[in-house]
């Protein structure tokens, strides 16, 4: 991960949502192509901050979205191309998930990658 792959968030307090997950095998292909679309549909979001998404080899990914507030995470919820994606995720894409959804009430960063 490069300092480049790291959110830009402003001074705290914001939400951020934790999505960790266990990829099944299931169309992989299916699964990037709506992974790219969500993380190009999210920034269009009122209320979005930024994104950190990783995955490993073995298929557990962890995905940390940043919202300025609970409503902006719950119309994220709500709309429709992600609730479709949501959806099809449960049923094919994930064996297990876990989502939480957390206030940053303090944040700071250490050295940068170019030191």
């Amino acid at each position: 991960m490069s300092a480049d792959s790291f959110a830009s968030t402003p001074e705290p307090p914001y939400f951020a949502v934790i999505f960790s997950s266990q990829r099944t095998d299931a169309d992989p292909l299916g699964y990037y192509e709506a992974s790219e679309r969500m993380l190009a549909l999210a920034p269009q979001q009122a209320g979005f901050l930024g994104i950190e998404s990783v995955r490993g080899a073995d298929g557990f990914g962890i995905t940390v979205s940043y919202w300025d507030s609970e409503a902006a995470i719950t119309a994220w919820k709500h709309h429709a191309e992600h609730t479709a994606v949501r959806k099809r995720g449960r049923l094919e894409w994930y064996e297990h998930f876990e989502l939480r959804v957390a206030k940053v009430e303090r944040a700071y960063a250490g050295p940068r990658a170019d030191r």
